[in-house]
């Protein structure tokens, strides 16, 4: 896993973001399914924060360095690949660990796939919100289409 974007990316690949919530772990159900089907890569994708912006989020100051929580951010990705495909994997598939705001990222990445598949809602959002705000950026701005699956 890496903080960097891929070198050379496949227009042919599906991507997951992933964000240990239950919808994404449908999420990278879905996509490892597609991926099967097409016959194309799969990018399991997950996005860490500074605790900066950790503290603006949830108005506590962490005393988390950041190093804390890329190390959390790649157990969780660990933890759900385990979760969902045990030692099953997908052949094709590949994770990388980013660092920054998950929407700017996965438009960026959007622009050199064949599709993003989200969960519907994630770890953070408003209570009662229908599509979660990465979901709703997703579907608006990325440059491949979008699939929101459903938990």
């Amino acid at each position: 896993m890496s903080d960097t974007p891929t070198k050379t990316p496949t227009g042919d690949r599906i991507i997951v973001g992933v964000d240990g919530s239950d919808s994404s772990k449908e999420a990278l159900r879905e996509g490892a399914r597609l991926a099967q089907a097409l016959d194309a890569p799969l990018e399991a994708i997950s996005c860490w924060h500074d605790p900066t912006l950790y503290a603006a989020t949830n108005r506590t100051i962490p005393e988390l360095k950041p190093e804390a929580f890329h190390a959390d951010s790649q157990r969780m990705l660990e933890n759900t690949l385990e979760e969902v495909f045990g030692q099953d994997r997908p052949v094709q598939l590949s994770t990388r660990l980013l660092h920054g705001r998950p929407a700017e990222l996965l438009v960026e990445e959007s622009k050199n796939a064949r599709m993003l598949v989200l969960g519907r809602r994630g770890v953070g959002g408003v209570l009662g919100m229908v599509l979660g705000s990465v979901s709703s950026a997703l579907v608006a701005h990325a440059h491949c289409p979008v699939l929101i699956v459903r938990h």
